[in-house]
């Protein structure tokens, strides 16, 4: 130890001479031989020639004219950005106009636009979850939900996927609110939830439902007004909605859809609404245009539906373990994370994109590709699709 000058008594510790992020390296070395390694592959403008069937883009809209015109024109007249947090400069009257038409497309009193889905789910979770409340998660639930239920001061039980007996016995006996909290769409398999059992199961003990509808939005329910809406939940009191606007709709950002007292309260306690900046113009606009195609052309979310089925009908045909998609999500089994990140990797040598899904985005360990079903696909590539993935499978 040596004393430091000019400062009586004072002593400094010799400097350490390990580094304050070496563990990383550890870390890294996990990672690699697990096979867990993930990288960034920016993709081309053109898509690189590449059939896409990796992204969320479910209704073909993300490139649309209208789509990118309404996205246009509001950065035009509204800026490239919010300039800030929505209580302070960052709402303008084109979020309140999305909010208007996005709550009554879906048949909900009110709406709030947040920046993305995660924070919405964040918001609507931390919110209506005090302490002393009860939050009961299904198993599958989205990494945002399951974080949302990190973060709020109630207890979180997980239960079973699916299982709305489960949700029974959770919540019988429990005093104080409580909220059910589960995805309408899993975005792993794209099973959907029970949502008019569930929903019943929380009015027998007075809980809530929060249901994440980011994969139902667009593709379910009558003209693609979501996975609640089909399930008889649209407008209930006891019911909240989360949904994403970077799918069916092809922009960005995220929505909480609710009772107008749930939304009110939303404004002045949820955190990643209070001090985040607001939603960019540009992608209110998107989304806007997108909500608006969507009622005059509501066949495009059946369409999506139609494309799913038709991917599942030829891959198990040919002897692929692919699950049944109750939306417009297709899973297809792979052996190990290994070969489903090899077997992604031919898929796009040989001109497909295809999602890998592997631990830990998996929680029950099995990987898999994910495919998405796109409304504008046509048969041709469907088929051409079903080839690539037959041909390259791992045997």
């Amino acid at each position: 130890m040596t004393r430091a000058p000019g400062l009586s008594g004072a002593v400094c510790a010799p400097p350490s001479t390990r580094a304050p992020f070496d563990w990383i390296d550890e870390q890294a070395r996990l990672r690699a031989d697990a096979g867990l390694v993930r990288t960034l592959r920016p993709r081309a403008a053109d898509a690189g020639g590449l059939l896409d069937l990796a992204s969320n883009d479910y209704l073909g809209l993300t490139r649309h004219p209208e789509i990118t015109e309404g996205a246009a024109a509001a950065a035009l007249r509204w800026g490239g950005g919010a300039t800030g947090s929505r209580l302070v400069t960052g709402s303008t009257e084109l979020h309140a106009e999305l909010e208007r038409e996005l709550a009554e497309f879906c048949g909900f009193e009110a709406a709030l636009v947040l920046s993305s889905g995660y924070a919405a789910n964040l918001a609507a979770v931390t919110a209506l979850a005090p302490h002393g409340s009860l939050i009961v998660s299904d198993a599958g639930n989205h990494a945002s939900l399951i974080d949302g239920c990190r973060l709020a001061r109630g207890a979180t039980q997980v239960v079973p996927h699916t299982d709305p007996e489960a949700v029974r016995k959770a919540l019988e006996g429990h005093e104080g609110p409580a909220v059910m909290v589960s995805d309408s769409v899993f975005s792993v398999d794209g099973d959907a939830a029970p949502l008019a059992e569930l929903a019943s199961v929380c009015r027998e003990s007075g809980a809530g439902l929060i249901v994440d509808d980011a994969h139902g939005l667009g593709v379910l329910g009558d003209g693609g007004r979501g996975a609640p809406q089909a399930a008889g939940l649209a407008g209930a009191a006891d019911t909240v909605v989360t949904v994403t606007l970077s799918k069916s709709f092809g922009s960005q950002g995220g929505a909480v859809l609710g009772p107008a007292e749930v939304i009110d309260h939303l404004v002045n306690a949820a955190r990643t609404f209070i001090f985040d900046t607001g939603l960019a113009p540009a992608a209110v606009g998107a989304a806007l245009a997108a909500l608006r195609l969507l009622r005059r052309e509501p066949e495009r979310a059946a369409r999506a539906r139609q494309v799913a089925a038709e991917l599942h009908r030829l891959l198990t045909a040919e002897g692929l373990s692919a699950v049944c998609p109750d939306a417009a999500v297709v899973s297809v089994r792979a052996p190990s994370p290994e070969s489903a990140v090899r077997w992604a990797a031919d898929c796009r040598a040989a001109g497909l994109a295809v999602g890998c899904f592997r631990p830990p985005s998996v929680p029950d360990g099995i990987s898999r590709l994910r495919l998405t079903a796109r409304a504008d696909l046509t048969g041709p590539q469907i088929a051409d699709a079903v080839r690539v993935i037959s041909r390259t499978a791992p045997r």
